[in-house]
């Protein structure tokens, strides 16, 4: 009996595949092993946030390309380390997942599928958006979850169920407008969503199944506090940029 291969885009741009790690060692080469499966003819860059651990020579052991920040930068930081990598060697897309298994890279066909049939600019992977209960969050996390929702929702005037996913593919002019000073250094969420919609990007969801994280989320402890306050000014400082002309209305 015949083999059946994967049901992947096949005329979408030359795509990377950016992981962003943090003392990831035990993960790592797992989440490789499952993109390289699912995705074999991309390529995997792991950007090692400043570990303490194996995190980067266990990556390059798993096949990926790995560059190392000397110190622990924080997660907005690594991602766009990740995003100029793509522009400088002239990538056509971008996708990203986590290092700690969370993501499943077999959902990633989907989200690719839109930008091959040009639906959208950005494809963010959510966790709730087909209601099917299987990611259940703290209660604190989900209220927050809830509020940020609302809010990109309403400015956006689109549903938007899952403002903080990380699990995303891009076109690389969205890339490249994410290596400005407009992407965050630490955490780009529903602030970064809504900038782009006021920018011209369209902007998509998919439902994906995610696993429940097993160490400290960034946003745990008391970093949550300044989380919500942070992203309650990005969103306010967005919201008074200029909004770009619509691309319908666009010579």
């Amino acid at each position: 009996m015949a083999l059946i291969e994967p049901a992947w885009p096949q005329n979408v741009s030359n795509c990377l595949v950016v992981i962003p790690a943090y003392n990831e060692v035990a993960s790592i080469a797992p989440v490789i092993a499952d993109v390289r499966r699912t995705l074999p003819a991309f390529d995997v860059l792991v950007i090692d946030d400043g570990s303490a651990d194996d995190t980067a020579a266990v990556a390059r052991r798993a096949g990926a390309r790995v560059l190392r920040l000397p110190v622990n930068s924080g997660y907005g930081v690594a991602l766009q380390t990740g995003y100029k990598y793509a522009v400088r060697h002239g990538y056509g897309t971008v996708a990203q997942m986590d290092a700690d298994g969370q993501h499943q890279a077999s959902f990633f066909p989907e989200l690719l599928a839109l930008i091959e049939t040009d639906s959208a600019d950005i494809v963010i992977g959510s966790r709730f958006l087909d209601g099917d209960g299987h990611y259940q969050p703290s209660l604190a996390r989900k209220i927050g979850m809830g509020v940020f929702s609302s809010m990109a929702s309403r400015i956006m005037k689109q549903h938007v169920s899952d403002p903080t996913s990380g699990y995303q593919v891009m076109r690389i002019d969205v890339a490249r407008f994410f290596c400005t000073d407009v992407y965050p250094a630490d955490y780009p969420d529903a602030d970064i969503l809504i900038l782009l919609h006021r920018s011209g990007f369209r902007v998509s969801e998919v439902g994906v199944q995610m696993k429940m994280p097993t160490g400290a989320s960034m946003h745990s402890g008391h970093r949550s506090l300044y989380y919500v306050y942070k992203m309650f000014l990005s969103i306010l400082v967005t919201m008074l940029r200029p909004a770009a002309v619509p691309r319908q209305e666009r010579g």
